[in-house]
């Protein structure tokens, strides 16, 4: 893979990368089904062999679709025990999540209960300031809102690992994005964040009168039968089997290695990024929303229509829709999600027919980098092919 391409693919593709010192011992495996591109299956092989290494500790790896099956698996549980990763583990899907938030909302807006046109505020008054009163619902989903991140506590990776415990009201956290200045004035723009999604789950409370978490189960999870999958609240672990992240840091010594993070809380992400899930439910999840079985009716279409602005840091057209987003790889659109929480980086994706799809949990050692995984970059390419304009 040269330059020009890992270049394209992080760019729009953010997961996160870091080396950590040493390489360590490489054990994996991998089971494969029939399919129809032998190349392309060879090249998924390729991209999850020799795990655990520095850049990530397990990979596991669902592709499906018309055009073939594949699955694989590499990589260890832990770093202790070095026993081979559990292909079926549950894992940290991050900001995943937000494709789950979106169906939600757009489920809502179907049966009349949540407006996309109309004004956070108008649902959330004692929240949402004056300065922000015209921000919409669409405009939230699609990150075109121009309200800020929040704050949290600590600047450095050791810091907020410090503060990983700390439980955050979602409340507290949009009062604390609000009282800021907004970046740009609300549909102008469009700048990736979690705040959004933060309001999102709110307002669905609000025109529910449910939790978040429930309308997720009852709307999402219930019907399609993904019993692997939850939302863990303020519960920092990760309940059933699953493979241990680990995150490069200055450790105690005041050395760099690696650190175990698989304990961590998420109630920073919320409605943005909490999930906790498997390939295989994250494989149904996708496959019925491409076939229109979570979203119905013309509302999906949402989904698939990208803001006509600019991008707030590069001025690069918008790359997210409402809950996914878009890249060009292999002289096709392929439309998907990308997450990462630490020690775990995931993804969904799919063409828009359903012909490919692809779902991956990566251990990743820097799931939050400022560069691509390039376990999880190889997948993409593999999978879909290299970036195309």
């Amino acid at each position: 893979m040269n330059a020009r391409t890992r270049a394209l693919l992080a760019a729009t593709l953010v997961l996160g990368v870091a080396a950590a010192p040493g390489a360590l011992p490489a054990t994996a495996t991998a089971a494969q089904a029939p399919s129809v591109a032998p190349a392309s299956d060879a090249s998924l092989e390729a991209a999850i062999a020799g795990l655990p290494s520095k850049d990530a500790t397990a990979a596991l790896v669902r592709v499906g679709g018309r055009e073939g099956t594949w699955r694989g698996s590499s990589g260890v549980h832990d770093l202790e025990s070095m026993r081979p990763a559990d292909p079926d583990a549950r894992f940290r899907a991050g900001s995943v999540t937000k494709v789950f938030t979106a169906a939600v909302a757009l489920q809502l807006a179907g049966e009349g209960r949540l407006d996309l046109d109309r004004s956070a505020r108008s649902y959330l008054p004692e929240l949402i300031p004056a300065r922000y009163g015209t921000v919409t619902v669409r405009q939230l989903l699609n990150h075109t809102h121009g309200i800020p991140a929040a704050d949290f506590p600590g600047s450095t990776v050791e810091e907020w690992y410090a503060h990983r415990f700390e439980v955050h009201d979602p409340r507290a956290v949009v009062r604390s994005a609000t009282a800021k200045q907004p970046e740009f004035a609300p549909g102008t723009r469009q700048h990736y964040l979690n705040i959004g999604y933060t309001i999102a789950g709110l307002l669905i409370e609000r025109v529910t009168g449910d939790s978040y978490e429930h309308q997720v189960q009852a709307r999402v999870l219930g019907p399609l039968g993904l019993r692997g999958t939850y939302l863990p609240g303020a519960d920092p672990r990760i309940k059933g089997p699953h493979n241990h992240g680990y995150q490069s840091m200055r450790l105690a010594d005041g050395t760099t290695g690696l650190r175990d993070v698989t304990v961590w809380g998420v109630t920073d992400g919320w409605a943005a990024g909490d999930l906790i899930s498997t390939t295989a439910d994250l494989e149904r999840f996708t496959r019925a929303l491409f076939q229109g079985r979570v979203v119905r009716g013309p509302l999906l279409q949402e989904m698939f229509t990208l803001p006509e602005v600019p991008d707030y840091k590069t001025g690069a057209d918008a790359a997210y829709s409402v809950g996914l987003s878009m890249k060009k790889l292999g002289g096709r659109e392929v439309w998907g999600k990308t997450g990462g929480r630490w020690g775990y980086n995931a993804a969904i994706a799919s063409t828009r027919g359903g012909e490919r799809t692809l779902v991956y949990s990566v251990n990743s050692t820097d799931a939050k980098g400022q560069d691509m995984n390039s376990v999880a970059l190889a997948l993409m390419v593999a999978a879909y092919g290299p970036p195309t304009a």
